[in-house]
């Protein structure tokens, strides 16, 4: 499906909706398709997420052209996650969910921008749909943690749609996809198996990859 149709409301709804129940998880919100697109108007939005929905931070999808974006939060203390890759907001654009950077000139391009926006501020890159080479160049590239979906095993950290996890995605799931459910009698012992997987770097497994 996609993204677009959600709105900066949705997120802060449903983002307080999450912070209620919080123990020690860090609340990651992310900023809406054309909810960012003027420095101050970012900013408006992720002060509603970060002080009406309680989100720690907020992530945003863009290389190079949302260094001033991301310079603008930057210095007004707003935590930052720059999303790279496949940008789901970017589908229509694009053509679908397709794997991005396999060109070695689009992967050198993606791995500048996630410097470049470092350098300006971003906290965590997060990477999607990418071949491993261009995961484990980001991460060696630079100091703040690397995030990958579906961006291979040397990324710092991994995220999966929970839905996906417990196996209850209808449809297509990407290739990057394992369903932890499947052996595990509650969503918990699934939850679980993820963690104790990703800790232990059996994943993602090759057939997870992208070359």
């Amino acid at each position: 499906d996609t993204t677009v149709p959600v709105t900066v409301d949705n997120i802060v709804y449903h983002s307080r909706a999450v912070a209620r129940g919080l123990n020690r998880a860090f609340l990651v919100a992310d900023m809406p398709f054309m909810s960012y697109t003027a420095p101050e108007q970012a900013l408006d939005n992720a002060v509603r997420m970060m002080q009406e929905g309680g989100a720690m931070m907020i992530k945003l999808e863009g290389g190079e052209d949302q260094v001033e974006i991301v310079r603008h939060l930057a210095r007004h203390d707003i935590p930052v996650c720059a999303h790279l890759g496949l940008k789901p907001q970017s589908v229509h654009k694009i053509g679908g969910f397709k794997v991005q950077g396999r060109e070695p000139e689009q992967a050198k391009q993606m791995v500048d921008a996630a410097k470049r926006l470092q350098d300006v501020g971003a906290d965590i890159v997060l990477l999607e749909c990418v071949p491993n080479e261009v995961g484990k160049a980001a991460t060696e590239a630079l100091d703040v943690p690397v995030i990958g979906i579906g961006a291979g095993p040397h990324v710092d950290g991994q995220i999966l749609v929970l839905y996906d996890i417990l196996d209850i995605t209808t449809g297509r799931t990407p290739r990057f996809v394992q369903n932890f459910q499947a052996g595990n009698d509650s969503p918990l012992k699934a939850l679980q198996a993820y963690v104790a997987a990703v800790k232990n770097r059996d994943y993602p497994a090759p057939e997870h990859c992208f070359s």
